[in-house]
C-alpha cells in the first residue's frame, strides 16, 4: 500500500472516531504519517484531559493498527 493510500485509510478511521471524541467536547486532528507511525493532536476538552492518553491508544490507535498493518503507532504530539 503507498503511502497516500495509508493515509487515506487512517484519516477514514480517525474520522470514524472522531464522534465520540466531539461528543465529550475535545477533537483529533490528523498531522502526518512518517516511518509508520501517524502523529495527531487532540485539541479542545481532550487537550489536557487525564484519559488523553487512553483515548489515543486505546480508541485511536488501536482502531488504526487493526485496520492499517503498516502503521505501528499512533503519537499525540502536544
Amino acid at each position: 500500500m503507498s503511502d497516500e493510500e495509508i493515509i487515506q485509510n487512517v484519516k477514514l478511521i480517525i474520522n470514524k472516531v472522531r464522534p465520540y471524541i466531539q461528543q465529550d467536547g475535545g477533537d483529533c486532528i490528523f498531522l502526518e504519517y512518517k516511518n509508520h507511525i501517524v502523529y495527531i493532536r487532540m485539541i479542545g476538552a481532550c487537550e489536557h484531559c487525564v484519559s488523553q492518553e487512553f483515548t489515543v491508544k486505546n480508541v485511536i490507535e488501536d482502531s488504526i493498527l487493526e485496520s492499517v498493518p503498516e502503521v505501528v503507532a499512533v503519537v499525540n504530539l502536544v
